[in-house]
């Protein structure tokens, strides 16, 4: 008698659009229904600095790379791992990075050797409502930006418009505006404040098995295979990262993220402060920065930035000199 399929969902959204948020409430309610849980965890850089908070879950991390694109081939062999009768679990939950395709997710997940294993049954797109618009703008974005969230966006079969009390009633109508031009009509929008939507929503099933075949696809466009090679063979979406480096003031700190240039979408990592003295996780997202004192004061500084075309140099020489107050080497 053959196995049944694990239910799997993919988490797509742009950098600080709260897909974490959104999966450790999944995770938390799944554990209160007494379901066992397997997480794949996607980051463009060498150091996942949010995986302290997935202590005693059973996940991949899959690092340095974009599941998308660089690392696809090894999404399709590290997800064997599900499929062993010791690491068997109910449910899946795949987490990509802040710049990746779902589709190209999806089209890892029909491989011949993973097809009976898994069966998808949504693609949950966050969208980040208090800088959709600037996003989608000409003026204000890249084309790189738009045409990422475009197929993040096109792909859903539920999209999680996340951050709503940061919006107005007249910013709203324009986000549905555009959203409803790029979504297929059957697509629901749910509305959050910090990632809060309830379990039974997000687990509904929204995808057709055909649906999952990249080739069988019909309406929106999208690279094909072949294509989103040639694409990606200079992705200008990467990770740099700067790791231990002495305790810091948090106003300076603070102050150097957020005059950090635009191109910079997404910041995270540890920090260690001068005062209040110890170490902190820190998330910076839409120039706003959050910090939250960790319980493990042994992990090592290390300060990650996601952006397109990055001015790296630049970056590293104002961080010795402004936040570290350190001649430049």
């Amino acid at each position: 008698m053959s196995q049944p399929k694990i239910p799997t969902y993919i988490l797509s959204g742009f950098l600080g659009s709260g897909k974490t948020t959104v999966l450790l409430k999944m995770l938390s309610d799944f554990k209160s229904r007494g379901l066992k849980p397997g997480i794949v965890l996607n980051e463009l850089g060498q150091v996942n600095v949010e995986g302290h908070m997935f202590k005693g879950e059973k996940m991949l991390e899959m690092l340095d790379g974009c599941i998308c694109c660089t690392i696809q081939d090894d999404l399709r062999e590290e997800l064997q791992f599900f499929l062993q009768e010791e690491n068997a679990v109910d449910i899946l939950l795949i987490e990509g990075t802040g710049v990746a395709n779902p589709k190209e997710i999806l089209e890892a997940l029909t491989d011949p050797r993973l097809r009976d294993g898994f069966e998808t049954q949504s693609i949950i797109s966050l969208a980040d409502a208090s800088k959709f618009l600037e996003y989608q703008s000409i003026f204000s974005s890249s084309r790189e930006i738009r045409e990422m969230l475009n197929e993040q966006i096109t792909s859903a079969t539920l999209i999680l418009l996340n951050k709503m009390d940061l919006v107005n009633e007249k910013t709203k109508d324009k986000i549905y505006k555009k959203l409803r031009k790029q979504l297929k009509a059957e697509v629901e929008i749910i509305e959050t404040v910090y990632g809060d939507v309830e379990l039974d929503e997000l687990l509904k099933k929204r995808m057709s098995t055909v649906a999952v075949s990249l080739s069988k696809e019909t309406g929106n466009a999208g690279y094909s295979h072949h294509e989103h090679e040639d694409h990606h063979h200079e992705h200008p979406f990467k990770a740099f990262k700067i790791e231990d480096f002495p305790a810091v003031e948090r106003i300076r700190f603070e102050k150097w993220l957020k005059k950090l240039p635009e191109s910079v979408l997404r910041g995270k990592g540890m920090v260690s402060l001068a005062s209040p003295s110890g170490l902190y996780q820190f998330q910076f997202a839409s120039k706003e920065v959050e910090m939250e004192r960790m319980e493990d004061q042994n992990c090592r500084t290390c300060l990650i930035l996601i952006g397109y075309n990055m001015p790296i140099e630049e970056i590293r020489v104002s961080f010795q000199q402004e936040v570290l107050q350190t001649v430049s080497i």
